[in-house]
């Protein structure tokens, strides 16, 4: 191969690949305990999931995702939680300052499954839905836990003008 072909198909090649990851999406590796037992199940045990861009560019976010977010606390890092609660829900919250939240227009409310052992909403509060940046959609490594990511919401963590029709 040539030089000059070479040079033209990485030219041509590497803004297509960024393109790519940019848009639909690419592989991450969860780190941590926060997304147990759903992610990271046992301590020997991590998780590659693909984290779907495409599915978060109108903000389409639904209560039970897992989620990757820009952490609230320190930008430079990316934080994966399941949301609670969308704009306009209210929460009963775990620690947080307030013991109920209203979302505001534009939020989410986020946790991990892991509770108590988890820097999420309880920390920091209702997070922006600007600082999401993909839905967790299927674990890809390793192979023995190959499976698409259910979006589900614990009974215990349904918002409440959802559980009960009598409130604030």
């Amino acid at each position: 191969m040539k030089i000059t072909t070479l040079i033209k198909n990485i030219i041509i090649g590497v803004p297509i690949g960024v393109t790519i990851l940019d848009t639909v999406g690419y592989v991450a590796r969860v780190d941590g305990i926060s997304m147990q037992p759903a992610l990271n199940p046992h301590q020997s045990t991590t998780d590659y999931v693909f984290l779907n861009r495409w599915s978060v560019k109108s903000y389409d976010i639904k209560r039970g995702d897992i989620i990757s977010l820009i952490s609230p606390k320190d930008p430079t890092q990316k934080i994966i939680k399941r949301v609670v609660g969308i704009q306009g829900d209210v929460v009963a919250t775990l620690s947080y300052k307030s013991t109920v939240v209203r979302i505001p227009e534009g939020h989410c409310w986020v946790e991990g499954d892991h509770t108590g052992h988890s820097m999420d909403s309880n920390n920091f509060g209702p997070v922006s839905l600007g600082l999401v940046t993909a839905k967790a959609s299927c674990i890809v490594w390793p192979p023995s836990r190959w499976q698409f990511i259910q979006s589900f919401l614990p009974a215990s963590r349904v918002p409440l003008n959802l559980s009960s029709k009598s409130l604030l």
